[in-house]
């Protein structure tokens, strides 16, 4: 057995919502906070295959469609939430896939792994009670750093680098939001986590059909399953976490979830912010809280 099981309080009462929830990582992350009491909203981009994914969890769910891709949708769903939230997982995302761009013209996986869920996060920051929990991939390793006079990558796009760019986003984004969080003494704390190597259908999606071959074979045989993949969420969600912590599989690809490392340019405080900037810029959305 793959999975080392994480010592989880009672959510009854709690509600979360978990993007992308109607497959892979996304949907054993609902199954496991939804069994341990949570209200969680599956935010889908295909409500009717979110319902039928549903229909197997134990526990109160909801579906509500959200498409990252498309900033009006990202505003639709916001400006229909009324209620706290206790738990915003921020796990929905595209791996390695050809190169395309969102409805607001966005690299598609830059936008859809990173713009969409900043957006998300800040439009519904004033409802968060407890944590902001974004998945991110030890590929953000992979990348020295953001080009930032090119994050819709015009120039010299594979699908992997742009995969990685966007997963090292994830966790400057972290960084930043906990920073601002802090500043304005806010209890709501902004941590990250990775799978590791968990088969699911994300490694699908590459470009090349050498890679995605190449994938569904190391899936069967080195692969964690897609519930062991979803402990380090459900730890950074849950257990004690530094602000702005990073939880991941403790021998780095499999294995029970611990804290772990992160790159150097993962830890860069000004790129953060620079970051943070350019995605008001892009978005059109800002940083809600005031001290």
């Amino acid at each position: 057995m793959d999975t080392t099981p994480v010592a989880l309080p009672d959510l009854t009462g709690r509600t979360a919502i978990v993007t992308g929830a109607n497959s892979g990582l996304g949907l054993e992350t609902t199954r496991i906070l939804a069994g341990a009491g949570a209200r969680v909203v599956m935010a889908v981009r295909d409500e009717a295959k979110g319902r039928a994914a549903a229909e197997g969890i134990r526990g109160e769910t909801e579906v509500r469609r959200l498409d990252l891709a498309d900033l009006a949708s990202v505003r639709t769903f916001a400006a229909g939430w009324t209620d706290d939230i206790h738990l915003l997982v921020n796990n929905a995302g595209i791996m390695a896939v050809p190169k395309a761009r969102t409805v607001d013209g966005f690299e598609l996986q830059f936008g859809v792994n990173h713009f969409g869920h900043f957006a998300l996060t800040n439009l519904l920051l004033g409802q968060v009670t407890g944590r902001v929990v974004t998945i991110s991939s030890g590929l953000h390793a992979s990348v020295p750093g953001i080009d930032f006079d090119d994050v819709d990558f015009e120039r010299g796009y594979t699908p992997y680098r742009a995969y990685g760019r966007s997963k090292l986003a994830n966790l400057l984004f972290t960084l930043e939001l906990q920073r601002r969080l802090t500043e304005v003494g806010s209890p709501v704390l902004s941590v990250a986590a990775h799978p590791g190597y968990a088969a699911t259908n994300l490694q699908g999606q590459a470009a090349n059909p050498l890679s995605r071959a190449f994938t569904a074979i190391g899936n069967r045989l080195f692969a964690q399953s897609a519930a062991a993949g979803a402990l380090p969420t459900i730890y950074a969600a849950t257990q004690r976490m530094p602000p702005a912590g990073f939880a991941g599989p403790r021998g780095g690809m499999r294995g029970a979830p611990t804290l772990c490392g992160r790159s150097p340019a993962a830890k860069d405080g000004g790129a953060a912010r620079r970051l943070w900037e350019l995605s008001e810029e892009r978005t059109g959305v800002t940083f809600p809280i005031k001290a």
